[in-house]
């Protein structure tokens, strides 16, 4: 029987790249983003392109409703949707604090929640988070993004071990630097909230420490091949660490003490 796949933020990067990817290798997959628009060239692959705003509780309801519907079934949830959002803790509004929760956190455990119903009916599922190296340490401005990436990693571990019972895999998957929208949107950010505080003259560096990262990035289909590793083995990791410097930083960070590993941080950026 054909697998059936969600992927969310599928309209660019690692979303997209997946999407195609899953389907080469035979899945039904659906793509979902706030910008269905940006799917049109998946759509002419022959992937289904669903429009969710993972923030709206009707957007993701309707969502799972409406691959139910078509398939009755969902055995694969890739939950890709996310953003940087950066800032000195000082400087970031609440609201924004709270929206960078509710996107990528919030959101992915209520469409998490609706999808698991099935998968334990079916005694079959994946559920695949894509993380970040920044879930294994923190930088600074980047308080409230690597918060929600910390807290996406304890949710992982907790349900991995609640749904092992019902056959369902939980897998984190952790990128390094990768091409996409991501660094340009985090980098842009960062100036505009913080770039004429009191953070100011670190915040310059931190933002050309961000561009040559973007600079060094590696494909997303680097990340969508683990992912698709991720969902067709039979017994997957619980973690993939890949991308540009993804390795050797999560790495270093196991073997560092706190302030070692803060002056190695703070002295990349120049």
């Amino acid at each position: 029987m054909q697998k059936v796949v969600l992927i969310t933020g599928a309209s660019s990067g690692i979303g997209k790249e997946t999407a195609r990817s899953m389907r080469k290798e035979g899945f039904k997959v659906y793509g979902a983003s706030r910008r269905k628009d940006k799917m049109a060239d998946l759509e002419e692959d022959g992937i289904q392109a669903l429009a969710l705003d993972i923030t709206d509780e009707h957007s993701v309801v309707q969502t799972i409703e409406t691959i139910i519907e078509k398939d009755g079934r969902l055995d694969i949830l890739v939950n890709n949707a996310g953003y940087g959002s950066y800032g000195s803790l000082e400087d970031v509004p609440m609201s924004e604090a709270r929206r960078q929760f509710e996107v990528n956190l919030f959101g992915l455990a209520r469409l998490t929640q609706l999808v698991l119903p099935h998968m334990r009916e079916q005694k079959f599922g994946r559920i695949i988070n894509i993380s970040s190296i920044g879930g294994s340490f923190g930088e600074p401005h980047g308080s409230w993004y690597h918060a929600t990436k910390f807290a996406l990693e304890g949710l992982s571990d907790s349900i991995r071990m609640e749904l092992k019972q019902f056959g369902i895999d939980v897998v984190i998957i952790k990128p390094g630097a990768i091409q996409s929208e991501w660094n340009s949107i985090a980098r842009k950010g960062l100036l505009e909230v913080s770039g004429k505080t009191a953070y100011k003259e670190l915040v310059s560096k931190h933002h050309n420490m961000l561009e040559k990262a973007g600079k060094q990035a590696s494909h997303p289909s680097v990340v969508a091949k683990a992912i698709l590793k991720a969902a067709t083995t039979k017994r997957p990791k619980t973690r993939y660490v890949v991308g540009a410097g993804a390795k050797p930083l999560v790495f270093l960070r196991k073997l560092l003490a706190d302030r070692t590993f803060d002056t190695l941080m703070l002295g990349a950026m120049k």
